[in-house]
């Protein structure tokens, strides 16, 4: 992927965890990514950072993880990369 670092993986789950603040407050999330290689990674969003990762992930975007500067890769934001219709092909799709 362009930009990304050789250790860059393709993101397979992503779970949430939300701890409640206090009266009024935003309260506090934990969002761990697994990746196709199966390590763990735990990243702490802000609130509105986890409302943007939500939407990337209910989307038709393939997301990959970059731990070299802990950066998330959302792709085919519109369109599709030649590389993910070979995936499809390849898994009959």
């Amino acid at each position: 992927m362009p930009g990304a670092s050789e250790e860059a993986r393709r993101v397979k789950i992503m779970n949430a965890n939300w701890i409640a603040g206090g009266d009024g407050g935003d309260g506090d999330f934990e969002l761990m990514i697994v990746t196709s290689d199966d390590c763990h990674h735990v990243v702490a969003p802000s609130p509105a950072a986890m409302t943007a990762l939500v939407a990337l992930a209910q989307a038709d975007t393939v997301l990959v993880r970059d731990p070299a500067d802990r950066r998330l890769i959302a792709a085919n934001l519109r369109g599709t990369m030649p590389w993910r219709q070979l995936f499809k092909d390849r898994a009959g799709r």
